[in-house]
């Protein structure tokens, strides 16, 4: 079946069940090149499991247990955020969930609580592209702190940085820290030979190329292309580059190259719980702005 993308959410959403493993969940977010699945009994949403949801868990588990051995129920996030289809202000109310309760997605459901679709940050972003040009800059939410990485770290160092702090992305920097990659969980599973063939791997090698030595460096995965964007742009420009490109977060530059910071969906999402309110004020107060 053909997965929709509306002007609010996506539908039909893909599911599991609880009883499904995380090698399902993988499997199913590599070939439909999703981030997170909903679990559901009976069309009723229970639980959601995201990529890093499940790379946060295999860090932290210690048992011998392959993937498939791993029932989602042990992973997967219970408490759901969700909206009742057919809201008014649908978008700015997902965000103000997402921004609220620092998740990544709000389940859509009917009025019995049966399963209609699901908002994303990308979702907020494609659409705070179009409805919002013109109103900030990528300097008024681009995230100035980050972590970064050198080409020379080995896979294994990467992907542990990614886990012990729970982030999304890594900027790669050369010796005169200029951006020259970004690693997520995405490139771990476009890279990963687990999902090309019927095999059981132990939980915590799975994003890593078969084969491979743990000192294998990150600069071998990434490309020649660098996606970036200049802090002074409009913010609805890095939308529209993030929803064009389908990545969740772009490396922030100044006009020399020099790295400033990076904007994500994250922060799209904050500005569009805050657009409409900042709207408000600016008519009541043309100070404001």
């Amino acid at each position: 079946m053909m997965r929709v993308q509306t002007y609010l959410y996506t539908t039909p959403v893909i599911t599991l069940t609880q009883n499904n493993s995380i090698r399902d969940a993988l499997l199913l977010m590599q070939k439909n090149e999703i981030k997170r699945i909903v679990i559901a009994d009976n069309d009723v949403p229970v639980g959601i499991a995201t990529e890093r949801d499940i790379g946060n868990f295999l860090e932290k588990d210690k048992t011998t247990r392959t993937l498939d051995e791993i029932p989602l129920n042990q992973i997967m996030a219970k408490s759901l955020v969700t909206i009742t289809v057919g809201q008014e202000d649908h978008l700015t109310q997902c965000a103000i969930r997402m921004e609220t309760f620092q998740i990544c997605a709000v389940i859509v459901v009917d009025d019995n609580g049966k399963l209609v679709g699901i908002t994303t940050k990308s979702d907020l972003a494609r659409n705070f592209s179009n409805l919002y040009i013109g109103i900030y800059k990528v300097k008024d939410y681009m995230t100035k702190k980050l972590i970064t990485c050198r080409k020379s770290d080995s896979l294994l160092y990467v992907l542990n940085m990614l886990n012990i702090n729970k982030i999304a992305r890594i900027v790669v920097t050369d010796s005169y820290g200029k951006s020259i990659g970004v690693v997520t969980y995405d490139l771990f599973m476009k890279h990963s030979e687990y999902f090309k063939h019927d095999k059981r791997s132990n939980a915590r090698d799975y994003l890593l190329p078969e084969n491979s030595n743990k000192e294998m460096q990150i600069g071998e995965l990434l490309g020649n292309e660098l996606l970036t964007v200049e802090s002074e742009e409009d913010l609805a420009k890095a939308a529209k580059l993030m929803s064009l490109y389908k990545v969740g977060g772009i490396p922030t530059v100044d006009k020399e190259g020099n790295l400033e910071g990076v904007i994500t969906s994250t922060d799209i999402a904050r500005a569009y719980s805050e657009v409409e309110t900042h709207s408000r004020l600016i008519k009541k107060d043309p100070h404001f702005a």
